[in-house]
Parts: structure tokens; C-alpha cells; sequence
């Protein structure tokens, strides 16, 4: 049984068809990209997903069961979380109590919420920054502490949407780094990304979108040569350079 499960997903918002008719299966274990161009539904199919835009018809099922009708906290609560493109913590707090409120998710202790939040925070390399407020965090550290909150409600799905966008060359190599040993936890991930080194890097698989429409899908050697993905949204410039 895949982990996460789609069939003929569809939203839309007035005439304007955002996503239509995308079905899709992430395999427990796996990391699955997605990738397209601006306005192409990738986040909206995020939004679908995890119960913050309710879907017009299509399954949505996590785990064996449809959780199309669940709100974004229960769906939480179940074991999937996301991130969002903008990062917005809680400024005026700590890195830790950012991150102690998240792992509330799954104890009413504040103790056990500061243990889980201090292994969680030295894990994504911000134990320096733990008293440090959110609002003096560099965009790189941010993302970190983004990941952290995350984590810290263990889920078993993981959506990290554009987690890369804004990283110089250097912070990219070191969240790929760091998203392989999520991954080893044990955590599936699905991932929306333009920054197309860290995709390709982390990816087993990749969905294509545009216009709402999934219009390929395989392993990233395959993706890169797919014409119409070169059309649609790579470039020749990008598919010559893989090749």
C-alpha cells in the first residue's frame, strides 16, 4: 500500500482549473519530486493534500485511509506535515520555543516538548541558535528552523515546498546533506523544488506538472530528456548540460 495515494485530484478556483485530474502514489521510504513551471498547481496541489483548500472531486488517501474531509491539524496529527515557501516563524520567540510549540503537537508536556525540541534543534545544526530570537535568524537558518518545527511533530510525511529557493551554492549542499538523514529516519518526502541540483540529488522519482496536469513522471535521467518537460519547463539549455 503506497504511503500516499492520489486519484483524479481536481481544484479549481472560478473557471481557472488549478489542478486537474492528478493522480500519483508516493511509496513509503521514498523521496518524489515535483517540478514545473510557475503557476503549474504545484502548491495547490500541496494545499489539497494536506487539508488547507478543501479538493472539488479526486482521493486523497494517507496511509490506507481518504483524509480529504480532515483539517490541516488532524492531518498532522496523523503523521503528515509541510512546509511553506514562506518561511514564517514566530518572531518574537526563541528558535527553541518556535520549535517547542510544534512538538506540543504530540505531548501536553512542556518538558517532554523541551527534550524533543533540543534533539531536534541540534540535529538540524541550530543548537548555537537555540535562545536566539526568530527574527535574527539569516534566511538560511531560517529554513532550518522551518524543518525543525517540522520534525518536531514526527511525522512520517514530510512536504517541503521550495525548502532551497533564496540558498547560495554552499547552504543547498548542506540541506541536501541534512534532508538524506530525514530521510534515513525513516521519513518519506515529497518535494517542490526549482532548485533543480538539489532536486535531481535527492529525488527517486519526479512528477511533472503544467497547467494543472501531470504530464510526465519517471526517474530524474528520464525526466531531463522528456521532451515536452524540456518544452514545458526545463529549457534546452538544462536538458544539453544533463545530457
Amino acid at each position: 500500500m503506497p504511503l500516499l495515494e492520489l486519484k483524479g485530484v481536481n481544484k479549481s478556483f472560478g473557471g481557472l482549473k488549478a489542478v486537474s485530474q492528478v493522480s500519483m502514489n508516493l511509496e513509503e521510504g521514498e523521496i518524489l519530486g515535483i517540478i514545473g513551471p510557475n503557476g503549474a498547481g504545484k502548491t495547490t496541489l500541496f494545499n489539497t493534500i494536506t487539508g488547507f483548500l478543501k479538493v472539488d472531486s479526486g482521493e486523497v488517501r494517507f496511509d490506507g485511509d481518504n483524509i480529504v474531509d480532515l483539517k490541516p491539524h488532524q492531518i498532522c496529527q496523523r503523521g503528515m506535515v509541510r512546509t511553506f515557501q514562506l518561511v514564517k516563524p514566530f518572531l518574537q520567540m526563541t528558535v527553541l520555543e518556535n520549535v517547542v510549540v510544534a512538538a506540543l503537537n504530540r505531548t501536553k508536556s512542556i518538558k517532554e516538548a523541551r527534550e524533543k525540541a533540543l534533539q531536534t534543534i541540534e540535529f538540524v545544526g541550530l543548537k548555537e541558535k537555540k535562545n536566539t530570537l526568530a527574527s535574527g535568524l539569516t534566511l538560511g537558518h531560517r529554513k532550518r528552523l522551518e524543518l525543525a518545527r517540522t520534525l518536531a511533530t514526527e511525522p512520517k510525511l514530510l512536504l517541503l515546498d521550495e525548502v532551497m529557493a533564496g540558498l547560495n551554492p554552499t547552504e543547498v549542499d548542506e540541506l541536501i546533506r541534512l534532508l538524506r538523514e530525514v530521510n534515513q529516519r525513516r521519513i518519506t518526502i515529497l518535494l517542490i523544488e526549482h532548485v533543480m541540483r538539489g532536486l535531481m540529488a535527492l529525488s527517486k522519482r519526479v512528477v511533472v506538472l503544467n497547467y494543472g496536469e501531470k504530464i510526465a513522471e519517471g526517474v530524474p535521467g528520464e525526466i531531463v530528456k522528456d521532451r515536452q518537460v524540456i518544452e514545458a519547463y526545463l529549457g534546452e539549455e538544462f536538458a544539453g548540460a544533463q545530457g
